[in-house]
């Protein structure tokens, strides 16, 4: 079965903007406090989502347009990976041991451009070690899924994509 050459950019794109309106309904709507770290995730997925739009918008008929897309797709999902671990291994250290995952990131850009704006995105200041569930399963441990997902179809559809030529 081929895949259409935008089928993977715009699967990603609708990934990322999912994972994004779970991420809020989750903090407005379930009250759960996220932590630095959940906002950092929060951010990688709408960077898929940001990405993975742009993606659409080249040439993916060719090799390199492909290519460049996956790497597109790729940084902010390595990004979100790598703090899922982090977070993970922070969250199986005894409480006692756990450091400080920083200051709210309402609290470092206060003082930024159009901070207003955007302030219901980064709100939040959670303890990094506090640990909600969904389906009996951590959530950092859903996020480090999803984008250890999103980079094995992004480059699983690439190499495929090259075979095929």
């Amino acid at each position: 079965m081929r895949l259409h050459h935008k089928t993977i950019p715009l699967a990603m794109a609708v990934l990322g903007a999912t994972g994004v309106c779970a991420s809020l309904f989750s903090q407005y709507v379930l009250d759960m406090n996220p932590c630095v770290m959940c906002i950092q995730q929060r951010m990688a997925l709408a960077g898929i989502f940001a990405v993975a739009l742009l993606s659409l918008l080249l040439p993916t008929r060719k090799a390199g347009a492909r290519t460049l897309a996956a790497v597109l797709v790729s940084a902010p999902a390595t990004f979100g990976l790598y703090i899922a671990v982090k977070q993970i291994h922070l969250q199986s250290l005894p409480l006692m041991e756990q450091p400080s995952c920083g200051a709210p990131w309402t609290f470092r850009l206060r003082d930024a451009p159009l901070f207003d704006w955007y302030e219901w995105f980064i709100r939040g200041s959670g303890a990094c070690g506090e640990v909600y569930y969904f389906f009996g399963v951590p959530l950092p441990v859903w996020g480090a899924l999803f984008f250890a997902a999103a980079l094995l179809i992004t480059w699983g559809v690439w190499w495929k994509s090259r075979a095929g030529r």
